[in-house]
């Protein structure tokens, strides 16, 4: 897996409206641990979300995974109420009237997750479990 940093002033281009949460991990000290790491690798988040409930969000563009019919793979890395969430727009595309709908291959977004956070782990050098 290979995943490309958006930055803030690329953020918009990159939005989509059908990025879902795939999984919100709930391990004391992670989310802090996450945003050091990210903010030493990539910099300044995607967006800034100076809040109590979410204050990072780290969005990438998947490079080397099929999303089919999707143009393109969207993966966020966030923190929502002191949990890390993993989100993204695998299994999702929007339709004409840029509402998402589900696609082939939306029942694989598990094994998508697990292969995205291996690849986190190893990259971030952070154990998730």
């Amino acid at each position: 897996m290979q995943l490309e940093f958006i930055s803030v002033e690329e953020f918009y281009f990159a939005l989509t409206l059908a990025v879902r949460t795939l999984e919100e991990i709930d391990k004391p000290g992670l989310v802090e641990q996450v945003r050091s790491r990210l903010l030493a690798e990539c910099g300044q988040p995607s967006t800034v979300a100076p809040g109590k409930q979410n204050t990072f969000n780290y969005v990438f563009k998947v490079k080397d995974t099929d999303n089919i019919p999707a143009p393109s793979l969207i993966v966020s890395i966030s923190d929502w109420q002191d949990k890390l969430r993993l989100s993204s727009d695998y299994g999702w595309v929007l339709d004409q009237q840029r509402k998402p709908i589900r696609t082939d291959k939306y029942d694989q977004r598990s094994h998508f997750n697990q292969n995205l956070r291996s690849h986190l782990q190893k990259w971030l050098h952070i154990p998730f479990d």
